[in-house]
Parts: structure tokens; sequence; C-alpha cells
């Protein structure tokens, strides 16, 4: 595992709170990326130029937003390897999503999935992490239940873990999730196929998936045009029954008030112009190819 104290860890400042926090906790220090409004993810330019800006760079977490993996990112991977750096893939979003034959989980180093109710997969609460190293697994699964090691019978402490453990009925339900997450993805597949074809006819720019083998689905990410109010937009869209998800996300990190003081001064015109003005319309598995139309229909009357 590789250690983060007292160097410096580039994360996308369109991001949850979680991503920037996990760093902060783990003595890392924070720099932003900002993000380019055709991936809502940085560009290959943007890591290059802040990799060649400060030595202390050891570690590049990577958030695949709404479950889109940049065409960019096979190439930020060799380059970070080639300098020496760990790319950390922040899945929370992704699951099911592949590029090029890979999963998202398994392009870089190590990755993290989020279960939350609101994903893909969810078990109510809890996550997972992906590696294809043995020793980080080992530490891992001693780090999630208290530093115990499985060969110890849970009597002696080795780590200073914690109780990370998820329950058996929680695991239970990710589990026959999983079973059922080919069918998911291909349900999602067509409402978003319908969607964006409509947007697509109208002229609405929103972030495209057709570069991926396969995309979650997770959010349907769709920019505002330049005359448009986000809060005129959801409320006119609310009075035609389509009702909008969060976006991803509405305020980035460094103006979060939590985290004032990290990067001060800096601006990051991609995030600033694009998370207050997006939005992620109804996009979900149970969704019916009427609904989905309908809500294809309506978005270019109060996007165009």
């Amino acid at each position: 595992v590789k250690k983060v104290e007292n160097k410096t860890v580039l994360v996308p400042t369109n991001t949850n709170f979680a991503t920037v926090a996990a760093v902060i906790r783990s003595g890392g220090i924070v720099q932003y990326l900002d993000m380019d409004k055709r991936t809502f993810a940085p560009t290959m330019e943007m890591v290059e130029e802040t990799v060649v800006r400060d030595p202390r760079i050891g570690v590049i977490v990577w958030v695949h937003i709404g479950g889109v993996i940049s065409p960019e990112f096979p190439e930020v991977i060799r380059y970070c390897r080639q300098k020496g750096l760990t790319v950390l893939e922040d899945a929370a979003h992704a699951h099911g999503s592949e590029l090029h034959g890979i999963k998202a989980g398994n392009l870089a180093h190590g990755a993290a999935f989020s279960f939350f109710p609101t994903k893909v997969i969810t078990t109510c609460e809890g996550g997972m992490i992906t590696t294809n190293s043995d020793e980080e697994e080992y530490l891992a699964r001693s780090l999630r239940n208290q530093g115990k090691r499985d060969s110890d019978f849970g009597a002696i402490h080795h780590d200073l873990g914690n109780s990370s453990r998820m329950t058996e009925i929680n695991a239970l339900l990710g589990s026959i999730q999983l079973e059922r997450l080919s069918q998911t993805l291909k349900k999602r597949q067509v409402a978003y196929d319908i969607i964006t074809k409509e947007l697509h006819r109208s002229g609405i720019q929103y972030v495209a998936t057709r570069h991926m083998d396969s995309a979650s689905n997770y959010k349907l990410i769709v920019l505002l045009p330049e005359r448009k109010s986000l809060e005129e937009v959801r409320r006119k869209l609310a009075n035609d029954g389509v009702f909008l998800g969060g976006g991803v996300y509405d305020i980035p990190c460094h103006l979060q008030p939590v985290f004032k003081g990290i990067c001060a001064g800096a601006s990051y015109p991609g995030a600033e112009r694009w998370c207050g003005n997006h939005i992620c319309p109804p996009l979900t598995s149970c969704m019916t190819e009427d609904e989905a139309r309908y809500v294809g229909e309506i978005l270019p009357r109060h996007l165009s």
C-alpha cells in the first residue's frame, strides 16, 4: 500500500466530499484538478501540467463521474506509470462501465465502489474496493475488521483497523444485484439511447458514452445552454412531471466551506462554469420506454 502522508494527491474538484476527505484523513496534500465539459473529468493535459509543476505528487484519484470513463484515461494511466505515480479509480458511479475490454475498477492500481441506495448496485450502505495485489487485499481485510487477520481467529490485532464490515444480509442483497447487473445495464442503456436521441436531434449537449464498451449510465449529464437558469429549468420540468436527480456536483469541492484554505486562490473555470449549470434527468433501471420517451420529448422544450 502506497503511503500518501505528506505527498500531493491529485483529485478532481467536481467530486463527492468523501473523495477529498479520504486524502486528508490519510495525511495527503490535496491538489485539485479542473474538468472538461465533454467528459466531466480532467484532461491528459491538465494532469501533465500539474505533475510537471509539483514533484511531490504521488497519487492521482480519478473519478468516473456519472459512470463515464474518459477516453483519455488509459493515456493518463500510461503517463502516470512512467512517472512512478499511483492511479486510483473512484468508481462509485461506474458499476459495469467498461472501456477497451477492461471494466472500471481494473483499469488502474486499485479502485473503490459505492453501494449507496442511489447507485446502480446497492447494499443500502457501504462499498467495495478492488485490487490485483494479494498484499493490499490482505491488509484491506485486516483494516476492515479491527486489524485482525483471518488466520488468528479474531484474537490478535495486527493493524490499526476499524469496524468497516458489511453485514451478511446487506452483502447478500449486493450479491443478488451483481448477478442481475448485465440485465440492469441493458435496461438503463435503452432509456439512455431513447433520451439522448432526442437531445442529439435538438442540438442539446450532453456527456456521451459512445466511446465505451458499456456504461453504467448512473447519470445522464446534460449541459445547460448559456441563457438557461438551473432553478428555472428545474421548476419548469417539475411542472411537466419530470423531476431531476442530484447533479455531479452542483458545488465543487474547492468552493465547499469544509475545505476552505485548500488550494486557496486557485480557480477552476471548467468546474465553476458547469457544476452549477447542468442537469441529470431521470434515468433508472425500472424506467419504461414510454417514460424515457416522455423525458426525451420534454427536455428540448425547456432547453432549446
